[in-house]
């Protein structure tokens, strides 16, 4: 399955919100079939694999093959998407900049020796900065810094076309306004159909989207994570030891993971990380009325994926939800940073309005 006509692959794949809404445990036949995958691969005499903890949406491992420490992914999806393939070369061309990610053991998204996508990584013993978080040790304003550093340095990479990229490593989009507003009539209906916005809601997204149109056109793109959090990143309580999960990046605006922070952390945060960004390189023009704008879109896919596979019927022990918080309040906070969003692009607001 092609991603082409994808704009955020957890809600809008085939088989919508797999692997999200349930955590089904792989059968022993699949763990079977997936150390015969990697004996073949490795040449390895001995595979010791302990299932992982993960809570995306592939199958996880840890896997001791010979004398190599390896964190495993899966893909079984019905779609038979090939896409670890494209993350596993991404990952090796963002380390060629000097952005620390795992190293890439091994990668077959042929589905020829397994009917599933695996993909073999560096195992780092270092926890994602979402623990850190959690435990209340987390040092925020020297972290946000070089996240957003970080973020300015992978943005030298500029793939051809926009959105989500291909085998080679370019975007399938001829123009990023036709990637912007891929699948958004679709996303707002889900939402007005689950209750989640009203139509009056509804009509003034729409509204302010479209009078902000021309930031859109975009002369080129660049790489953008598309999925920045805090359990996308492993470390210490002070400093990111490494990126995870490109699996979603596009080629898209400067202002686009920037806003991703902003769908999860405060305005404190977000001035740290614009710091870290800015010693780097200048905003880019129009930056606070592109940043509002992409919060905005990202609000919206967050929602569904929310709304869509039962976040908000959670308890503390689930990822997205703070030490000694429910579902309901991860639901309000989402409502509250869309409609923060609306009024941000709305009134060109400052970014410590968050």
């Amino acid at each position: 399955m092609s991603r082409r006509d994808i704009h955020y692959w957890k809600c809008d794949r085939s088989a919508a919100f797999h692997g999200t809404a349930t955590r089904l445990e792989p059968d022993p036949g699949m763990e079977d079939a997936l150390r015969g995958a990697l004996r073949d691969h490795f040449g390895a005499r001995s595979i010791v694999l302990k299932p992982g903890v993960g809570q995306g949406n592939h199958l996880t491992w840890q896997a001791e093959v010979d004398d190599l420490s390896l964190f495993l992914r899966v893909e079984n999806g019905p779609e038979e998407d090939d896409h670890l393939a494209v993350e596993s070369a991404l990952l090796d061309r963002v380390r060629e900049i000097g952005v620390p990610t795992p190293r890439v053991f091994g990668c077959d998204a042929t589905r020829s020796r397994v009917p599933f996508a695996w993909q073999a990584l560096e195992r780092l013993t270092v926890p994602d900065l979402n623990h850190w978080q959690k435990a209340g040790q987390l040092e925020v304003a020297k972290v946000a810094f070089q996240i957003g550093a970080v973020v300015a340095r992978w943005q030298s990479i500029e793939p051809k076309g926009f959105g989500i990229l291909d085998g080679e490593l370019e975007g399938y989009r001829s123009s990023y306004a036709d990637y912007f507003f891929l699948r958004l009539k679709e996303h707002l209906d889900f939402l007005e159909e689950r209750r989640f916005l009203d139509p009056a809601e509804r009509s003034e997204i729409e509204a302010v989207i479209s009078a902000h149109e021309v930031l859109l056109a975009l002369d080129r793109g660049c790489l953008v994570h598309k999925d920045l959090a805090l359990w996308n990143m492993l470390g210490t309580a002070d400093e990111v030891e490494a990126f995870i999960d490109f699996d979603d990046a596009i080629s898209g605006d400067p202002t686009d993971d920037l806003s991703l922070l902003a769908c999860f952390h405060d305005a404190d945060f977000l001035g740290h990380a614009i710091d870290g960004y800015r010693s780097e390189k200048d905003l880019p023009q129009e930056f606070r009325r592109r940043f509002w704008l992409h919060l905005l879109r990202n609000m919206i896919v967050k929602s569904v994926i929310r709304v869509g596979s039962g976040y908000f019927d959670r308890d503390d022990r689930f990822f997205l939800i703070g030490k000694g918080g429910e579902g309901g309040d991860l639901k309000a906070m989402t409502y509250r940073r869309l409609r923060a969003a609306v009024r941000g692009l709305r009134e060109d607001l400052e970014i410590t309005a968050l």
